[in-house]
């Protein structure tokens, strides 16, 4: 399910999926760590004795006001005479989640009306030991654990405190749930639990005949009573209307503040640039980390979550960055990689928000062989876009500690990493990381990485380094062309070598041959270049009324059909786009731009892939690389035909 409208300030992260549940809350850092470990924590109506919770049986509508991280909800369902409409952010400076609930009343006569918001945490991301109380003397209820704790408050017309609430147990002893203390109305006020818990607050409203109510609901967040506490009294002093205010307003000017020509663009394409943007920023970690996807409902396929920062989706999100020219989120991703190589010069396959090296399945050892368990083009990534950075801002100071750690570090290590017979990388795992070999991508990838260290040598004025540097990328790029070129025109995904001798190829046709041109190695219009994109577009666009690009032939993962290559994937279609960007094709790649904005939730969330044949997200939603790559195509749609 996705994560349709997701609200954050690089400290902390909330999402909602498509029944306005709160499905995720990161803290302290974005990704890390997930204490509702997917739970939902939902909004209850009870009106005149009857009883509705927010589900699929109502009308959603999710979205952000414009330009702003600051959400625009409505909610309403056929026979229940009210409208809601409700704003939620995450203060843009403190930790707090912050609601504002409008209530009308879309019939001629009174009702009694009663709101109910739960919260199910299993803080630091289990729910052994939660306490939840209620604190009579401050009227809040808070939920915590060690060193993590949650403030829960209201507002209603001027006047801040909880006045009705449940705590209790969840998931034991046959105990469904707190939350259903709330179906009759009335709630049982238990001051503590211990253990599984969840709580509920509620608020009574008695609106007349096409009335309004508005009130406020808020979560604080923090290490300690004192510091949510703190929260709790910033809120007493400006107003929760003023922080949603400033949260709105700041928003905008973050995301406003290049001049750009999206007055020329469809009306669609520029409102996507922007949401992607800040959808983006939803992702990113203050610390430098920039999370892959924060859905914890993919935890079903291999329970493990997307909640990490692989550096090849970081190098990439950190390159789209630069060239939207926020430098400051991609200067702070090119630290992060800095303290996380290591001393040998590469980086691991993934790694945590904390910096620790993250989960994996990449062996150190196979056929009785050590190997290093990486995707080389990760490092080779990193590189690359570190040099294209400075290319761009000529930033020396921010370059210069960078220089060694990563730039020289990395270089060296691809230039030992290289097979001495043939010249190609020596074996890794693949970007879509199945499969050990040499392949197209990495290979496109590292000659990039190696040439842009040549160039940032020199400029350094260590010319043997940098020549160094070039004579290993040339010498791949020839290994490449004479061991990875078919006859068939176009480059084979992967080779295996061993000993000097290419002993398996893989001629299946995967989207990723935009590499070979996306990194420099050859122009766009290269006949090679043009061969093989060609090919790629006949084999994996999607043959039904979705359409989209394919990842390769046969793609298993999350399949709805065998009838097709693959489920087409977001930036899949976005390579195919700026491949058409380079050659100069304006029409065609509008129409591939027209097609990533018919995928996009009203929010404007990207998912990873979509259904082939009902256009549905599938796997995680927002995936950062997606709004990533959307912008890096826009971005180059605007510098050759705007």
């Amino acid at each position: 399910m996705p994560r349709n409208i997701p609200v954050g300030n690089g400290n902390m992260l909330v999402a909602f999926d498509e029944n306005y549940h709160m499905r995720e809350l990161y803290y302290p850092y974005v990704g890390e760590e997930n204490h509702t470990n997917g739970n939902s924590s939902m909004m209850g109506v009870w009106i005149d004795g009857t009883f509705h919770w927010v589900d699929k049986k109502w009308s959603v509508d999710m979205k952000y006001l414009p330009e702003s991280l600051v959400t625009d909800v409505s909610l309403s369902r056929e026979g229940v005479p009210i409208e809601l409409k409700i704003n939620d952010c995450v203060d843009f400076h403190e930790n707090i989640l912050i609601k504002r609930i409008g209530v009308r009343n879309t019939s001629s006569v009174n009702h009694d009306i009663r709101l109910f918001l739960t919260l199910d945490l299993d803080i630091l991301g289990n729910e052994i030991g939660d306490t939840a109380m209620y604190r009579p003397d401050k009227r809040v209820v808070v939920h915590y654990k060690r060193d993590r704790w949650f403030l829960v408050n209201m507002v209603y017309e001027g006047q801040h405190g909880v006045e009705r609430f449940a705590i209790g147990s969840k998931g034991k002893n046959g105990l469904e749930g707190t939350y259903m203390d709330a179906v009759d109305g009335v709630l049982e006020c238990n001051p503590i639990e211990q253990g599984s818990v969840d709580s509920v607050t509620g608020i009574e409203l008695d609106i007349e005949g096409g009335g309004e109510r508005e009130f406020f609901y808020y979560i604080c967040v923090g290490k300690s009573w004192e510091e949510v506490y703190t929260l709790d009294s910033i809120i007493r002093d400006k107003t929760p209307q003023e922080l949603l205010k400033r949260t709105e307003n700041y928003w905008k000017l973050w995301s406003t503040k290049e001049d750009l020509p999206l007055n020329k663009l469809p009306e669609k394409l520029a409102w996507l640039y922007n949401k992607s943007l800040l959808i983006l920023r939803t992702q990113i970690d203050n610390h430098g980390g920039i999370i892959a996807a924060n859905d914890s409902d993919v935890m079903q396929y291999n329970r493990d979550t997307y909640s990490y920062i692989w550096p090849r989706d970081g190098a990439l999100v950190a390159h789209a960055l630069d060239r939207a020219g926020y430098l400051v989120l991609s200067s702070r991703f090119y630290d992060f990689a800095g303290r996380v190589i290591c001393i040998r010069g590469f980086l691991a396959h993934k790694y945590t928000p904390s910096e620790d090296v993250g989960s994996s399945w990449h062996p150190w050892v196979a056929k009785g062989r050590r190997q290093f368990p990486i995707q080389e083009d990760e490092t080779a990534l990193t590189v690359w876009t570190l040099c294209e950075h400075f290319k761009r801002y000529r930033d020396i100071e921010f370059i210069k500690p960078l220089y060694k750690k990563i730039v020289k570090n990395g270089a060296d290590f691809m230039c030992r990493f290289t097979d001495k017979f043939t010249g190609l990388p020596l074996e890794s795992y693949d970007l879509w990381e199945e499969r050990l070999g040499v392949h197209a991508f990495t290979v496109a990838s590292v000659y990039g990485g190696l040439i842009g260290a040549s160039d940032l040598a020199s400029s350094f004025g260590e010319i043997e380094q940098s020549e160094r540097y070039r004579e290993a990328a040339e010498r791949m790029k020839e290994a490449f062309i004479e061991h990875m070129y078919l006859e068939e025109g176009y480059f084979a995904r992967m080779v295996r070598v061993e000993e000097g001798k290419v002993t398996y190829t893989d001629r299946n046709i995967d989207a990723s041959l935009y590499s070979i041109f996306a990194f420099g190695m050859f122009k766009a219009s290269h006949p090679m270049v043009r061969s093989s994109m060609e090919r790629v577009e006949r084999a994996l666009w999607v043959d039904t009324s979705i359409g989209g690009v394919a990842r390769y032939i046969d793609d298993p993962y999350y399949r709805t059909s065998p009838d097709i290559p693959g489920n087409p994937w977001i930036i899949t279609t976005l390579w195919l786009t700026i491949y058409y960007i380079e050659i100069g094709d304006q029409g065609r790649a509008l129409e591939l731009l027209h097609w990533v904005g018919e995928r996009a939730l009203p929010s404007g969330v990207l998912s990873e892939q979509v259904n082939p044949y009902t256009g549905a997200p599938l796997s995680v939603s927002p995936l950062t690389w997606s709004h990533a790559t959307y912008i890096e195509a826009l971005q180059r749609y605007m510098d050759r035909f705007l």
